[in-house]
């Protein structure tokens, strides 16, 4: 059960997915508010790791390994902390856990902002130069231009998400980290990552540094493709 991060969609794990688990059952849903999923409230934590239980029980699924980026990683560690017995093992990739509310502030209130493009190149562009990516692939994040954004009534790209539930999900970041709970984990930290992931908090956690800033799936996907697999 794969989760994406704040502005994501399930798709993110498309190549993983393919490449690296294809003997696998991967399941990589839309988190609420984002992608083709509903965007109704409420929008905490609690709510989504509901949501992707009731997926996971629909397709008839007690038990499976979690992977979690960034906000999804907060969603999968708070899922593992309420009910373990769900999670086999849980991988964490640049897990947005407890964030300084200062950050957290800052980052709400760029959500005011209309962030919208007037072509695919120009939202390419804008991809290319964002502080959070350093070495992502061209094709990548031309991929990523085609599946999470849509054209508004006034011609304009913008992303999937809601900015109503990024605004909640800053918020949510900002809060205390989830209690660690007894099963197997790995994180994995870009080494030039601004975000500060405190790995103490899990000190019997594998720990494993890549290449690269926080999209540890693009920036570094080689690197943080064999870690998963070696560690599912």
């Amino acid at each position: 059960m794969c989760l994406h991060g704040l502005t994501g969609t399930g798709a993110r794990y498309r190549k993983l997915a393919q490449e690296r688990l294809a003997h696998r059952r991967v399941l990589a849903p839309d988190l609420r508010g984002h992608g083709h999923s509903p965007a109704e409230p409420p929008w905490d934590v609690p709510t989504l790791v509901h949501d992707v239980l009731e997926t996971l029980q629909a397709r008839g699924v007690e038990r499976a390994d979690w992977v979690g980026y960034s906000y999804g990683g907060l969603t999968a560690a708070t899922l593992t902390a309420a009910a373990p017995e769900r999670v086999a093992r849980l991988a964490l990739l640049e897990p947005a856990l407890q964030l300084r509310p200062s950050t957290c502030l800052d980052y709400a209130r760029k959500e005011l902002e209309d962030q919208s493009f007037a072509s695919e190149e120009e939202a390419l562009t804008a991809l290319l130069q964002d502080e959070w990516i350093l070495h992502a692939p061209r094709d990548v994040l031309e991929e990523e231009v085609r599946t999470n954004m849509v054209r508004g009534p006034d011609g304009r790209l913008r992303y999937r998400y809601s900015r109503l539930a990024a605004i909640a999900a800053w918020s949510e970041m900002a809060r205390a980290a989830p209690a660690v709970a007894d099963v197997p984990t790995l994180i994995v930290v870009g080494e030039r990552s601004p975000l500060t992931v405190d790995v103490a908090r899990y000190p019997s956690a594998e720990v494993v540094t890549v290449p690269g800033g926080h999209s540890v799936l693009w920036d570094a996907f080689d690197e943080t493709a064999a870690a998963l697999e070696r560690f599912l």
